[in-house]
């Protein structure tokens, strides 16, 4: 009886053993995977503040074209009006 006593102590104390390194791996595996969840939503918040500034920046370029395109038009007209009275001095 003595035996099969200290067979069943040796097993418990070798399953406690187990459990205690597995338990570190678990802690171990969680500290990585709150380590990288952290990582991630940094990188989340990083991407969106550059996508909010990218869409700022194309409004900004919207805007300086349509700038751009209205200088294109007055400085057309400025041409235009300068051929006709051009061509009103020389028919005179």
């Amino acid at each position: 009886m003595k035996k099969f006593v200290s067979c069943i102590v040796i097993v418990c104390a070798g399953l406690f053993i187990a459990a205690c390194t597995d338990q570190a791996k678990i802690d171990t595996a969680t500290q990585r995977a709150q380590s990288d969840t952290q990582r991630a939503e940094a990188a989340a918040t990083a991407a969106q503040t550059a996508s909010q500034n990218a869409m700022a920046a194309s409004q900004k370029a919207d805007q300086e074209a349509a700038s751009a395109q209205d200088s294109v038009r007055r400085a057309n007209d400025a041409v235009a009006r300068l051929e006709a009275a051009f061509s009103t001095s020389v028919t005179k």
